[in-house]
């Protein structure tokens, strides 16, 4: 269990540190088109989480990283 907890924690940093780009670069329309089509969130959550990244106070992939956890989470629920 606790590899796929490892594996799960690098897939999300590498695919924050790939949304965290488009965002900086200011390609919203980018970042939905990779979040709907990658990470599969559909419209009204991909609005939720780049709020919350927007919001950060110190943004890096870690936090990212932890926001797309927390959504892609609550989904199970």
């Amino acid at each position: 269990m606790k590899v796929r907890g490892y594996l799960m924690s690098a897939t999300w940093k590498y695919q924050a540190q790939r949304l965290k780009q488009l965002i900086d670069a200011n390609s919203v329309t980018q970042a939905h088109l990779y979040m709907e089509r990658l990470l599969l969130f559909p419209i009204d959550i991909q609005d939720r989480i780049i709020e919350d990244i927007s919001h950060l106070p110190h943004c890096n992939s870690d936090a990212v990283a932890t926001i797309l956890g927390h959504y892609s989470i609550q989904d199970l629920k």
